[in-house]
């Protein structure tokens, strides 16, 4: 019997006016993936995401305010091995401007024309890149 090995994260999907999707990639790694992260003890999905946005974009989003849009899994981009399991909101950051922080090396807003240039995370390929 396998055991299959699995990272539980909160992620984003945030598209802007152009209906393209932002993207991060974190550094000394070479994938680009939808903003979020791993829950520190006690945060609910949607906690942990807003915390994530703040520390790695610089972003302030209420965890109210998101929308849930389901828990979806796909292979990991970073860790060969594992599945990633992600609670996903979409999020409206209205007028705020993300910006790389912590440990973001890069942020790109992808479309689906771009995205096959870039080496984008199977969760955010295979589910959230727009049509």
């Amino acid at each position: 019997m396998t055991i299959t090995r699995r990272i539980h994260v909160s992620a984003a999907v945030i598209v802007d006016a152009d209906d393209r999707l932002l993207l991060v990639r974190k550094a000394g790694t070479t994938s680009f993936m939808q903003p979020g992260g791993k829950p520190e003890a006690g945060e609910t999905p949607a906690e942990t995401l807003s915390r994530e946005l703040a520390e790695e974009l610089g972003l302030v989003v209420d965890a109210a305010a998101l929308a849930p849009l389901g828990r979806f899994e796909a292979a990991a981009a970073n860790e060969p091995g594992f599945v990633v399991v992600a609670d996903v909101f979409a999020v409206d950051i209205g007028g705020q401007r993300p910006a790389a922080a912590a440990e973001i090396a890069e942020l790109r807003w992808v479309s689906r024309a771009e995205a096959h240039t870039l080496e984008v995370a199977p969760l955010a390929r295979e589910n959230f890149l727009p049509a």
